[in-house]
């Protein structure tokens, strides 16, 4: 499972210490599908990058026994300089893959082409997310973090995206922010909304999105 064990977060702005989470407690078992809501500044992706790892909490904890992706689409780990082909060698080599499978898998679900050989620094935000999510892909994790990715792209890649997610790994867990809530009815089983800092575990998936649709 995945526990978060009092998350707080801060963050220095212009006009002084800015709390974006404080003290946020809640648990994910495998397989389980949590949606978290909230309007926009809430924290919920800043909560999605402590889960991945990419980012840290101020104070609090992550405890982890399975294994977790990084947030589904997250350029941010991308060395800019290096191409997209540079970029895949270093992530397989970092989680032991084997180099020749994920190439072939991000070369055919991701459709760049050409552009793999190009610094990435180069691409367009799309181009990015696309490489992202199929590297993601191409690595097979028991929990998987979405913030709002199966938006991105035309409407082919978005159906490729759902049936790599919710078909074939409908066993894994997910936990997923997006402010669609007819997404996260048709797709999550638990859910979860942010407000002021403070995480509230909702009994269904409905009362997290009327406590959204109220806040």
């Amino acid at each position: 499972m995945i526990r978060c064990v009092d998350i707080v977060k801060d963050f220095h702005t212009s006009s002084g210490m800015k709390r974006v989470l404080n003290g946020v407690n809640c648990t994910i078992q495998r397989s389980e599908k949590w949606g978290i809501l909230g309007h926009n500044g809430a924290g919920k992706s800043t909560l999605l990058r402590i889960i991945g790892g990419v980012d840290v909490p101020t104070s609090g904890r992550v405890e982890v026994d399975m294994s977790v992706s990084w947030p589904l689409a997250f350029s941010g780990a991308f060395q800019g300089s290096l191409s997209g082909l540079d970029n895949l060698r270093f992530i397989a080599r970092i989680y032991n893959r084997n180099y020749d499978e994920m190439r072939r898998f991000v070369d055919d679900f991701a459709e760049l082409g050409q552009h793999l050989r190009e610094p990435v620094k180069n691409y367009s935000s799309g181009m990015k997310a696309r490489l992202a999510f199929a590297l993601s892909i191409a690595i097979e994790f028991d929990c998987y973090l979405i913030d709002e990715v199966i938006m991105v792209g035309d409407a082919r890649f978005t159906e490729r995206c759902r049936r790599e997610l919710f078909e074939k790994r409908q066993d894994r867990a997910l936990v997923i922010v997006s402010h669609s809530m007819d997404y996260i009815k048709d797709v999550c089983d638990h859910s979860m909304v942010l407000q002021g800092g403070k995480m509230t575990i909702c009994t269904s998936v409905q009362e997290g999105v009327d406590m959204y649709n109220n806040l």
